[in-house]
Formats: structure tokens, sequence, C-alpha cells
């Protein structure tokens, strides 16, 4: 497996997040082959695959059933890693190739209204140093489609050049290490300087050593994902929102606001550092569902 792995980072140039999660897969799949006696790759039959398959959707005693979106997900992992194994020639044949993951149903994505992002970001208390590193998060994620990964992995470097000129861009490291520039609005600009003045500075007096992180933690530590979930959590809870708002739920409103005031899709593309439109255009399908549920509601022949 570790053979594969480093073929995702040296040959595909996948990012750590993405390597990260083929493993956690693949770790579960070995470890269920394992405990049925398979030790090496070459042993797997397709029917080892199917049954492995259909203990996703069962669960056991360790692990509770999957989803059919998490199981394909799964799936797909299992099925990239035998390809890599039979064009290595470390199988004979690709005991995954008849596989297919589980259908699933088109998800659209799920974002708040402009309301309610208002609402989240109108929640938050400016007068803390946690305040202030909260709602330059916020704003920054909303203010530039960023993912949570890319917005945390920012320097405060990275910010002094845009602050200081605002036809400067910011630049985003995405998935697969590729670099785009988005602009920084005013309200992320304005939110953000307010924490590198006023917040940061005060969280980093409990600091034991320097970092050049733009967003940290209360030890002065960079803040990690997990964490930066858990923000978004507690101040969406605060706002009386859902509590199955997330980071992504602000970059899909992010992308879907932008498409509703009128944006070309590939310029919601470049934004959002997707390499195909076709990724972007589903949620063009979100505005689409948008206007029809206000045609329903407000047109008085919608409905009959």
């Amino acid at each position: 497996m570790k053979g594969y792995l480093d073929h995702l980072v040296v040959e595909r140039g996948l990012s750590r997040n993405t390597v990260a999660a083929y493993r956690r897969d693949l770790q579960r799949y070995t470890a269920w082959l394992t405990e049925r006696g398979i030790a090496e790759i070459a042993q797997v039959k397709t029917p080892d695959i199917e049954a492995y398959q259909m203990s996703l959707a069962a669960g056991d005693a360790s692990h509770r059933p999957l989803a059919s979106s998490s199981i394909a997900r799964m799936i797909v992992s299992v099925r990239a890693f035998h390809a890599f194994a039979a064009s290595e020639l470390l199988t004979a044949d690709n005991a995954a190739a008849e596989v297919s993951p589980p259908a699933i149903g088109k998800r659209l994505p799920k974002g708040l209204s402009r309301d309610d992002v208002s609402r989240l970001l109108d929640s938050v208390d400016r007068n803390s140093a946690i305040g202030l590193r909260d709602i330059a998060l916020l704003e920054l994620l909303y203010g530039t489609g960023a993912r949570i990964s890319e917005a945390i992995d920012l320097d405060v470097d990275d910010l002094t050049r845009v602050l200081a000129d605002p036809e400067l861009g910011l630049r985003l490291t995405g998935k697969g290490d590729k670099q785009r520039l988005v602009p920084l609005g005013s309200y992320a600009r304005a939110a953000v300087d307010a924490w590198l003045v006023r917040g940061r500075p005060a969280m980093m007096e409990n600091a034991h050593a320097a970092t050049p992180a733009l967003f940290v933690n209360t030890r002065g530590k960079r803040l990690s994902r997990q964490s930066a979930w858990a923000v978004i959590r507690t101040r969406a809870d605060q706002a009386g929102l859902p509590n199955d708002i997330s980071p992504h739920s602000l970059r899909h409103s992010f992308a879907t606001h932008l498409l509703d005031g009128g944006a070309d899709v590939r310029v919601v593309q470049e934004l959002l550092g997707h390499a195909s439109v076709t990724t972007t255009q589903i949620y063009t399908e979100v505005t689409v569902a948008h206007l029809r549920e206000v045609y329903r509601s407000a047109h008085p022949r919608a409905l009959g």
C-alpha cells in the first residue's frame, strides 16, 4: 500500500488531505482482508471485493453502516488501488475491474441564503481576540470561496502584501498544490486586518514559539481543520442556524450567490479552482432550483 500512496503523492501530485483519505480507506480495506486470511493483494478475488462492499453497507461491531455515498468513495479507492497493482504487475489481473460502486442520487450542494450568511457574520462578537479571529475566518471563507484547508494553510505574509495593495489577489494553494488568485473583498479585507492588528498579537502572547500561520488557536499554534470546523459549528449555533453547516457551506454559498448575481460559470470555476467546468455547473442547478421554488410560491398560475 505504501508504494501506491507514494505514487499518489509523487506521480499524481494529490494533496496531503486527499492522500490521507485514501490511506484511511485502504487501511480499513486491508484490515478487512487480513481478518479473512488474505495477506497479499495478489490473493484477492472479485467476490472478496464484492463481499467487502456488502460489509460496508451492513456495518459490524467496530463500524456503523455507511451511506451509499461513503461506500462509493471507499470502493473507488479500492478500485484505484487494484488498478495500480495490476499496472505494476503486482497482480495477474485487476480483481476490482468488474466491481461497481453503488449508484447514488445526485446531491445538490447545501448553501446558505444571503440572510443566513448575514446572521452568521453579525452574530460574532468582535470585541475579543477569538471573535476577531473567527470573523476573519468566516469572512475569508465566504468572500473568497476558499476550502477550509486553503484558509488554514495561509501565513501572515500571504496577507500582508494583499492588504497593502487592494488591486492584488490572494494566492490560494488548492488540491494537487495548484495555485490560483482570488480577489479579497472589502469585508474580508477589513476583518483580516482587524485580526492581524488587534486579535492575533493578543492571542500570540500565550505562544511558546513564533509561527507564520495566519489563523492560530489560543496556544498560538496554527489552527487545525478540526478546530476550524468547530468554530463554524459554534458560530452557526449562536446564530440559530442549522447544526449541519460546515466550511463547505460557505464555499457553496460563495458560488451560488455569484451565479445568482449574474457571474459567468467559467469565472466561478476559476475562483473555486475547479479543474473542469462540469464540477462547477452543479451550482447552476442550485440556482435554477431556487428560481423554480420562488416561481412556484410567487406566481399566481404556477400551481393548478
